[in-house]
């Protein structure tokens, strides 16, 4: 069992009765960090990172792998020390006060730290005793989670026996077992096929709905536009943005075309027209006959298309499209969101 799953978990409702010995601090968000760092010897894996998280919303921090997500979420969820800076969790000092701030989270992983040797449900059981419920109290709410998580049927079979989307989906019910009032999620959806992503959004979804606040550390663009109200880039340890995805979309402008010709010895002549008529830069295609250019005015659109039909040009398709978040971090950053760092860079993030 790993430490992640050791971390105490709180009720999903402040304001109640059951959350135990906890006297909740007057507080507007259910995180503020402010300036969080972390150094690995020579590394910084954050570096002077400021958040706010609102309570009741899904807040996503995106970025490539080693770009120091889950090593500041380790630090809010009191797993790793904070080097310097403050965080708060409703309310609560992070470093001071880190007993209260485990009854009120919980935490899953990039990997799955069931049980392989028992069943669904007493790993479920194991963790609601772990975390100070009774044996019924465990035993009901492990239950309830079965059935919410679609894996009753499932409940008495070895984990060793689950695919990685019933693990995935068994690991976020562990981290519920107490109802949590804001949950730390590291990369869920990690190696899961497509229609178990699909669901496990769905899950997040609802438990938005229940009163959660989620926050949301991922590599991928999709997920971080479906899921995310707001959302914070990072790279190389540092926030370079922060905003609603139309926001963070907006800031590199409007929408863009883009062409695939049916033969890519056209694409440079193509090209060089379609700069003459907007005076801007296009950008070839990375694989394939075609390219992208901004437009600002989109009846630029049809003014190329029309030149290029004029000038014999054999389209394939063309699309006008707004700009993607993966179009928002290579403006940033300078590579895409899904380009790993070095080894180096990564070391310890």
């Amino acid at each position: 069992m790993t430490l992640k799953k050791m971390t105490g978990r709180g009720q999903s409702n402040r304001s109640s009765q059951k959350a135990q010995s906890v006297n909740f601090p007057s507080a507007t968000s259910a995180v503020e960090a402010h300036g969080l760092t972390k150094r690995f010897g020579a590394n910084v894996a954050v570096d002077g990172i400021d958040l706010t998280v609102a309570e009741g919303e899904i807040f996503g921090v995106l970025g490539p792998n080693g770009a120091g997500k889950t090593t500041m979420l380790n630090m809010l969820a009191t797993l790793l020390p904070i080097d310097s800076g403050e965080a708060r969790i409703f309310g609560y000092d992070v470093g001071r006060e880190g007993h209260a701030v485990r009854q009120l989270i919980g935490v899953t992983g990039q990997y799955a730290s069931v049980d392989e040797n028992l069943t669904a449900r007493e790993n479920l059981w194991l963790f609601g005793r772990l975390q100070g419920l009774s044996t019924k109290r465990a035993h009901s709410n492990g239950d309830d989670l079965l059935a919410k998580f679609d894996l009753t049927a499932a409940a008495h079979r070895p984990i060793a026996q689950f695919s990685g989307g019933m693990r995935r989906r068994l690991d976020l019910a562990a981290s519920l077992i107490t109802r949590p009032a804001l949950i730390f999620l590291d990369e869920p959806t990690t190696g899961l096929d497509p229609r178990t992503r699909g669901q496990m959004w769905d899950t997040i979804r609802n438990l938005v709905a229940e009163g959660s606040t989620i926050l949301l550390t991922t590599q991928y663009l999709d997920e971080a536009d479906a899921l995310a109200g707001r959302i914070a880039l990072i790279d190389h340890g540092r926030k370079v943005a922060e905003g609603t995805p139309a926001e963070l979309k907006a800031r590199i402008g409007a929408s863009s075309l883009r062409v695939t010709l049916a033969d890519d010895a056209d694409t440079t002549r193509a090209v060089a027209l379609a700069a003459e008529l907007t005076r801007d830069t296009p950008t070839r295609a990375a694989t394939g006959p075609g390219f992208s250019i901004k437009l600002t005015d989109p009846n630029q659109a049809a003014d190329i298309l029309i030149a290029l039909r004029d000038h014999h040009f054999d389209i394939a398709n063309a699309t006008v499209e707004q700009p993607s978040l993966d179009d928002v971090f290579m403006a940033l950053t300078g590579r895409p969101s899904d380009t790993p760092m070095l080894e180096t860079e990564a070391s310890h993030s």
